[in-house]
This record gives C-alpha cells, sequence and structure tokens, in this order.
C-alpha cells in the first residue's frame, strides 16, 4: 500500500475540545443572561428609546364654538381646512414637482426654496389653512417627505357690519378681538391627544390609541339681531360717508332686558381679509372711546334737580341776555331766548339754563349722579379694551366747571355709557344692566330717579324732537320718540378745536312704554352741517323705526306723514 492511499488520521486533544465546547456554552449563558437582563430587567429603558425612535404623541384639535345671534343665524363658524408641513430631511422632488408646489401654495419658488432648507433641521409649515381642494392637489403631486395637518378656519358670514363685536382668531384659533377673545375659553374647547406609530421618514403607519379625547368648544349666542344690526351699520355708513364724517359709531339697546341689539363702528374692517388691516379700523369706538357728550347730558342735570325739589318742569329760568359770565369765563346760548321754563330748557338745549339749574345744587350731589347713571365707571360688558371715562372728584370742580358739566363739557363718556344712562329715563328712573349675551329676561336695574321725575323728563326729551326742538329730524311715523342732541368741540391737546365737532343724538322709543335705546355719534363731520339733530337724528330715526317694525311693537302715534319744519323752526343746539 502507498503512502498516498493511507487515510490521514488526525486527533484533537480532548482538552481542546472540551475548551471549545465550554466557551460555546459560556458565550450562550452570556447571550441568553443579557436578553433575560434587556427583556426583564431593562424593559422600560428600551421601550423609551424604540418609542421616541417610532412613536409620537400628536394633538386632536378641538373645533370651536359657533357664535351665533339671537336668532341662531351664524355669525363665527369654522370650516375644515389643511395644513400642509415638511418632515425633516424629507423633500425628494425634481424641479417642475417644485414649481408645481409653489404655485399650489402661492409661494415665490424662492419662498419655498428658504422652507424647505429650514426643513433639514426641524418641522415647517409650508402652507397653513389650506383649503382641502388645494391640498387634495399637493396630494397628488406624489412628493416624498410632505405630509397634511387636519386644522380649521375662522369664517364671520356677517364680515365688516359685525366685525368690531365679533372680533377674530389667529392662524391657531386663539382669540385676538372683541367676543372671540372676551370669551376664548368658552370657545376654544379642550385639545384632545393621540399616540402614533411613526416610520423612518416620521410617516404615520398606525394609530396606536387615543389619549385624551378633545372637548369641542360650546357654543356663544350672543343678544345681537343680526337684522338690526345689518341695519345700523348701513344707516351709520351712509350717514358717515354723506357728511364725510372722520368716524361713526352706533348702538342699540333693548330697555327691559339690557341686552345689545346692534353696535356698529366705522372705520371697519373685513376679518375673513385682513391683509390690511390698520389700528384705526380696529378700534370699537362705542366701548373703547370717550369724548365729550355735550347737550346730551342735559337732561340729568335737571333730573337731579327735580329729584332735589330744586325745580319743576313748569319752573322759569332766566337765561336772558344768553350769557352767563363765571369767573372771567363766558356761556353763551345760540339763540337767547329769555325767560324759558325747565322743560324749554331741554327743548331749546339752553346752556345758560342748564348751568344755571347746575349752580343751585351742591357739586358733589352732581358727581354722585353723574356716577350713580355709570360714567367714571366700565359698564361692565367683560368686552376688552372698555373704559371707564372720565368725572373728576367734586372737590376739585370750580364753579365755572360745575356749570360747564351741566351740559356736557369737562366730562368723557363712551357711547354705551351714554346710551346706558339713557335707560333711566326708558325705565322709569332705573339704570339697565347691560348684557352681549342673550339673556331674553327683563334685568332689575339701579334705581337712580323716582319714576315721576323720570316720566317727566320723558316727557322734555319729546318735546325736543318735536318743531321748535333742536332734532325734529328724530321723528319716525307711527311712534312717539324722545331724545336728546349734542354738539361739543374736539379736544385737541389740551384745548378746544375751533372747526372739529363730535355730533350726537340719544333717544328712545315709544315714549308710551319704552322698548329701544339707540345712540349715534360722527366724529368730524365736515361736509358743512355738524349739529346732532342735522347729522346724527336722522340716523337714530331710520335705525329705530326700521328696528321697531322687525320687533313687532305696537304703534303708540298716528300713522300720518311727518313735516319737516324750516330752517326756523329748528332750535339749534348750544353745545
Amino acid at each position: 500500500m502507498s503512502a498516498a492511499s493511507v487515510p490521514m488520521m488526525i486527533r484533537l486533544p480532548v482538552w481542546r475540545a472540551r475548551l471549545t465546547l465550554v466557551v460555546l456554552l459560556a458565550a450562550f449563558v452570556v447571550l441568553a443572561g443579557r436578553s433575560v437582563y434587556l427583556q426583564s430587567m431593562n424593559t422600560g429603558f428600551l421601550q423609551g428609546k424604540g418609542e421616541a425612535r417610532y412613536t409620537r404623541v400628536l394633538d386632536v384639535p378641538a373645533t370651536r364654538g359657533r357664535i351665533v345671534d339671537r336668532n341662531g343665524e351664524a355669525l363665527a363658524i369654522s370650516t375644515p381646512v389643511k395644513a400642509v408641513e415638511v418632515i425633516p430631511g424629507g423633500v425628494h422632488a425634481t424641479p417642475a414637482q417644485l414649481a408645481s408646489l409653489a404655485a399650489l401654495l402661492s409661494l415665490e419658488p424662492h419662498e419655498l426654496a428658504r422652507k424647505l432648507a429650514e426643513a433639514e433641521r426641524k418641522y415647517v409649515y409650508l402652507k397653513r389653512q389650506l383649503p382641502p381642494a388645494t391640498a387634495a392637489r399637493v396630494v397628488e403631486l406624489g412628493i416624498p417627505g410632505l405630509q397634511q395637518k387636519n386644522e380649521s378656519r375662522r369664517y364671520y358670514p356677517g364680515g365688516e357690519s359685525m366685525a368690531h363685536l365679533i372680533g377674530f382668531t389667529s392662524v391657531d384659533g386663539v382669540g385676538q378681538e372683541g367676543i372671540e377673545l372676551a370669551q376664548q375659553a368658552q370657545l376654544a374647547g379642550a385639545v384632545g391627544s393621540r399616540r402614533v406609530i411613526q416610520d423612518r421618514r416620521q410617516r404615520i403607519v398606525e394609530d396606536v390609541e387615543l389619549i385624551r379625547p378633545a372637548q369641542d368648544g360650546r357654543d356663544l349666542a350672543l343678544a345681537i339681531d343680526g337684522k338690526i344690526q345689518n341695519l345700523a351699520f348701513g344707516a351709520l355708513k351712509a350717514a358717515v360717508e354723506a357728511h364725510k364724517a372722520k368716524a361713526g359709531a352706533i348702538v342699540v339697546l333693548e330697555v327691559r332686558t339690557g341686552e345689545v341689539l346692534a353696535l356698529a363702528n366705522l372705520p371697519t374692517y373685513n376679518p375673513n381679509n385682513r391683509a390690511r388691516m390698520t389700528g384705526a379700523q380696529l378700534r370699537n369706538r362705542v366701548i373703547t372711546d370717550t369724548f365729550e357728550p355735550g347737550s346730551t347730558l342735559k337732561p340729568f342735570t335737571v333730573g337731579l334737580a327735580m329729584e332735589l325739589g330744586l325745580v319743576t318742569p313748569q319752573t322759569v329760568i332766566q337765561t336772558a341776555p344768553g350769557t352767563l359770565t363765571i369767573g372771567g369765563r363766558t356761556i353763551h346760548d345760540a339763540h337767547p331766548g329769555g325767560a324759558m321754563s325747565v322743560a324749554q330748557v331741554i327743548q331749546k338745549s339752553s346752556n345758560v339754563g342748564a348751568a344755571k339749574i347746575a349752580l343751585s345744587m351742591p357739586r358733589e350731589e352732581m358727581h354722585g349722579m353723574f356716577k350713580r347713571v355709570g360714567f367714571g365707571n366700565a359698564p361692565g360688558l367683560g368686552f376688552p379694551g372698555e373704559v371707564n371715562g372720565r368725572v373728576r372728584e367734586a372737590k376739585t370742580w370750580r364753579p365755572v366747571e360745575q356749570a360747564t358739566m351741566a351740559y356736557g363739557h369737562g366730562i368723557s363718556v363712551s357711547l354705551i355709557q351714554l346710551a346706558r344712562a339713557y335707560t333711566v329715563f326708558a325705565r322709569d328712573g332705573e339704570l339697565a344692566p347691560l348684557s352681549l349675551v342673550k339673556t331674553g329676561v327683563p334685568t332689575e336695574g339701579k334705581r337712580v330717579f323716582s319714576p315721576e321725575v323720570a316720566r317727566a323728563l320723558r316727557d322734555m326729551l319729546e318735546a325736543a324732537v318735536q318743531p321748535g326742538g333742536t332734532a325734529p329730524q328724530a321723528r319716525i311715523v307711527g311712534w312717539r320718540v324722545g331724545g336728546k342732541t349734542g354738539t361739543a368741540h374736539k379736544l385737541e391737546n389740551g384745548s378746544y378745536a375751533a372747526r372739529k365737532y363730535i355730533s350726537s343724538f340719544v333717544g328712545f322709543a315709544p315714549v308710551s312704554d319704552p322698548r329701544l335705546v339707540i345712540a349715534v355719534m360722527l366724529d368730524e363731520p365736515s361736509a358743512g352741517q355738524y349739529y346732532g339733530g342735522q347729522v346724527a337724528a336722522p340716523v337714530f330715526s331710520q335705525v329705530m323705526q326700521g328696528a321697531l317694525r322687525l320687533l313687532g311693537v305696537s304703534y303708540d302715534a298716528p300713522l300720518s306723514p311727518i313735516e319737516m319744519p324750516g330752517e326756523g323752526e329748528v332750535a339749534k343746539e348750544n353745545s
């Protein structure tokens, strides 16, 4: 047998085989022990690492509550929209796809490129509040790395007529102005959350669980009547344009409930498109601006004097020669009237007569009365920017200041404060609490004047709108009306501007059983006419007549046409 045919016989040492077996068994034990340790002793750590990479907790948005008027008509609603966002480092698109994406998102190509560059490091919104149809076209582009999120966009059917009352929200659905801000907690609801699993490109592949359900916001019914609001806004806008006024404001109050049925301002803005909005457009002048109310304050001076037993409607006040000098300053009547009854002082709007009545009373009594009718205190509507107005402490009044306050100079009020104060005459001497939210029930007021004094003043204020009074243009067919004009020089840099006026009218109807109080103000009418009876009273007339018809209020006057008096029959207010 040759050596090549003899099989090679190799025998390994026994110790080496055993060592190999021991090493293998030891490695197995180590791996098994490590596996047991990782899966039982350190489970939380590993799960945390895994979840950090593949699970994510997402917000579940809540639907914002609707805002509706007293009749259920929508004033603010939320509509579904989409947000397009970029996953960090995940976008891979051709130049043609990027050009189409920029066009769909209404972005310039360079702006899109900048956002995509930012998205290499973090999540970036390419576009928010995108209409669902447009968002669907973005999906059709098939660009990896883009994802969409459900959002909502606030829509305001009333547009510019309701803007100052309703306000608006931010892109994140947070109230920024008006009722949207004031009632944020009720309207917003509570955001929920859910846990999802994502792949390595951050795409959601599975919904794991709903952690906390979203709680939708609650709907809010306002006191506003949409039809009366539109009527008031239209009449105010026409007057501002006709008289070339700088601004205007109007408010309508329901006497029995204190509800605000309408509130409008000019200039205004469109809350659905705020691209060119300015600060002047945002101001809710009814609530946040103050002015000297002029002769609209004379009835309060007379009411206090009657309450103190110093005068009656028939008491004669000598106003001749039409001037009154106090401490070196002279008060004037535009049309001297000689001896007048107290009722005529209101009808003719005599500054001299009102000043003499004021000086017959302690200044502390006048100050207290102004405070009791709400001047110097915010009206308590809970609306952002409510102002107190200004009523100086009585101890600082000089005699001439007490005299001028009798006809609305040296005191500042907001239009909503002035309208509320006139509820004292409409409610038999009670001051009504106000509400922007629908209540529908009569409210208990605060006593200011006795019923007898309030009713006597109603008669005087009705005479003020009759021929020979200062506001015959405030009258309407079918209902008796009472009210008072105001025409005050504007304060600028501490002094009164010679040719700039605030023109106003405040009144109520029907006189027999008042249902509404309406206050109108025009800032700097500059088309030739500026008396409150000329520029503000006609707005009151138009809105009051339309509102009473809408509410179905019974007539208390003949349905015969009203003849407007000639210029010589109209008394011009003196302040």
